[in-house]
Order: C-alpha cells, then sequence, then structure tokens
C-alpha cells in the first residue's frame, strides 16, 4: 500500500482522490482548510484532515509516514510543499502552470533523495509528454506547436466561457509572460498576442499565447527546435474581451479584482471538452514533414459520479505521473520533467487512459 498525502480538496483534488482510492493500492490522506470541501470526500475512499499548509510544523507532521504528497493547492503555496516534502523524504508531485513556482521546487529538488515532479495535469503536463514524442521521431526540428483548451461544450455569454478551474491559475495564463523559442532564440513574449484560427473537426478555433503551458519544453529542446510555443484555445472573439478586461481596464494589475469579477459573473459547468492539438515539423528521411496529435475530451461519469473533462484530464495526468513513478518507470530522485515520461507508458497507464 502506497500511502499519498493529497493536499487540496478542491475540484481536481477530489477527482485525484477518486481516482487514486479506486484502485484499493493507495491509501490517501486528503488535507485541506476547508471543512466545507473535506466534507465531499467520502471517508470510504479516503481520511480527511483539516490542515492550514502555512503552518510548517503542522504540514510537517502530517507528511510523516507518507510515501507521496501530491499538492493540489493555488501555487503560490507549493514552494513550501515541496520543502516540507524535501524535509520529510517523501516523494513530492504538483499541478502548477506558475512558471516562478517551478523554478523554486526545482531548486529544491537539488539534490534531493526522493523525486520532485511539478506541472502535472494537462497543460502544462500530458501536453509535454506528446510534443517531445513527436519531436523525437525527426532527425531535426523546425516547429513545435501545442495547443489546449478546455471550453464549455454550451457557451452562452459573450465570452463564450464557463469556469472549469482555478480561477488564480487561469488569471496567471493571461497575464503572466510566456517563455517560447523564436528563430532558435529563447524569448519572453506577451499574453494575449499571437492571435490564430484554425479548425478542427468543423469547428473553429483560435488560439493566443498564454503563461505556463510549455513547462520545461524551453530546457528540454533549446538549441534543437527553431520555433517552440503553447497557445491557448479559445471559441472566437474570447481574447479580445479578455484583453479588454485585463488590460484596458487594468484588471491585471488588479488580480484580486479580476478573480472576484470573473468568479461572480461567469458560472462554472462540468459539460466541457478539453482539446489537444500538437503539432511538429522538421527532416525525417531528409524531407520536411509535419506530424500531428489531436485529442478531444469530454465529460463523464467515473465511480457513479459526473466530472468534468478538465476535472478528468487534470487528474488523470498527476495520477499517471504518480504511478508510473511508484511503478519504476520515472527517475526516483531530483527534478523530474513531463517529458520524462514516456507517451506509450502514459497511455498504456490505468490513469493515462482516460487521454488514450
Amino acid at each position: 500500500m502506497t500511502h499519498v498525502l493529497l493536499l487540496g480538496a478542491g475540484k481536481i483534488g477530489s477527482c485525484i482522490s477518486h481516482l487514486l482510492a479506486s484502485t484499493g493500492e493507495y491509501s490517501v490522506t486528503v488535507a485541506d482548510r476547508d471543512p466545507d470541501l473535506l466534507s465531499y470526500i467520502p471517508r470510504d475512499e479516503a481520511e480527511v484532515r483539516e490542515l492550514d499548509v502555512a503552518d510548517p510544523a503542522r504540514l510537517r507532521e502530517a507528511m510523516a509516514g507518507m510515501d507521496m504528497a501530491v499538492s493540489a493547492l493555488p501555487f503560490y503555496l507549493n514552494a513550501g510543499v515541496a520543502e516540507a516534502a524535501r524535509d520529510a523524504g517523501v516523494h513530492y508531485f504538483d499541478l502548477t502552470e506558475d512558471v516562478e513556482t517551478t523554478r523554486r521546487v526545482r531548486a529544491i529538488a537539488d539534490g534531493a533523495g526522493t523525486a520532485f515532479m511539478p506541472q502535472c495535469g494537462l497543460a502544462p503536463g500530458f501536453v509535454s509528454v506528446v510534443a517531445y514524442d513527436l519531436a523525437a521521431r525527426f532527425n531535426s526540428l523546425r516547429d513545435v506547436h501545442m495547443r489546449v483548451g478546455a471550453l464549455p461544450m454550451f457557451p452562452d455569454n459573450a465570452l463564450k466561457y464557463n469556469l472549469t478551474w482555478s480561477t488564480d491559475g487561469l488569471i496567471n495564463e493571461y497575464c503572466n509572460l510566456c517563455e517560447a523559442i523564436h528563430e532558435g532564440q529563447r524569448r519572453e513574449v506577451l499574453a494575449l498576442e499571437g492571435l490564430e484560427h484554425f479548425s478542427l473537426d468543423g469547428i473553429t478555433y483560435e488560439a493566443f499565447n498564454t503563461s505556463g503551458g510549455l513547462g520545461t519544453l524551453c530546457d528540454t529542446l533549446a538549441e534543437r527546435v527553431e520555433e517552440l510555443n503553447y497557445k491557448t484555445v479559445r471559441y472566437p472573439g474570447h481574447r479580445d474581451l479578455v484583453k479588454l478586461l485585463a488590460e484596458d481596464l487594468r484588471l491585471g494589475q488588479r488580480r484580486a479584482l479580476f478573480k472576484d469579477v470573473l468568479e461572480n459573473a461567469i458560472p462554472v459547468t462540468k459539460q466541457d471538452v478539453v482539446l489537444v492539438f500538437v503539432t511538429v515539423s522538421g527532416l525525417q528521411e531528409g524531407r520536411l514533414t509535419q506530424d500531428s496529435f489531436a485529442k478531444k475530451v469530454y465529460s463523464g461519469t467515473i465511480g457513479g459520479k459526473l466530472w468534468s473533462a478538465i476535472q478528468i484530464t487534470t487528474a488523470a495526468g498527476a495520477c499517471a505521473m504518480v504511478d508510473l513513478l511508484r511503478a519504476g518507470k520515472l527517475p526516483q530522485r531530483g527534478f523530474v520533467r513531463q517529458e520524462d515520461a514516456g507517451l506509450s507508458d502514459f497511455l498504456a497507464n490505468r490513469f493515462g487512459r482516460y487521454y488514450a
């Protein structure tokens, strides 16, 4: 039995808890400071513990006897959790999209005797596994384009969007600088720029720069690729309205207000679809060639409960990495990248199969 401390009982944390506990091979303890959220965790699936991770002593106490710690907390809490995991000798996983937080976790992992794997989930996460697998098929690379979106199936507002995950993370994506490689040089580009349109399965989408989705691929593919970028997918018109809010009305500089506006105006939904579209071009056998991966994942019922597509894909991504580490298919110590997981291993995994 593998003992897991899962921090965060929100939308993604509750799904991670269910998936891990359903195997009968993981003993899960779910910790959160909000007793209301903990009340939704079935007691036959996991133990629950009221805990404020801002209290270092109590956090380290909760780590005792654990094999792994999985953080489904807001990004700004993860560095403290990673430090506690290192002190306790516990493997560490998180879902962060925040670039600076990942850098801090990487520094904490230096010389550690256990594995530290941030950015598990969808994007960053699974999309990096796909992109690296495609890139490995080429003798030399030209372009790696990664496009991911979590979209409502039935949009009925001007933004053509519903909240599906962390609002803090969403605002980060829209407001922080974005990593990219352009003409072989590593760059930082502005979020909400680089607008493009494409069609898939007869539906037109737009895509634009957002922060965090590349994970560690800028490091991994440096000096090997001419163009590497990540863009978020939305229905046409969404980017212009977000740009109005974030830049023209300057809510990007008042993020607490931005969050309050979104959460009080845009409803959540479990009727969503996650779109993953990765295209890589380069030389194969001396010929310029393109290879692509396209996938849509829909909301669905697991264990008698309806889960949104973003819950399923994000939780499955994290659980697959936990499972692969447990099976010895990932490095067992130090900083571990998403692209250290093989795509075939991921899709064959009992949690990765939700993408298959």
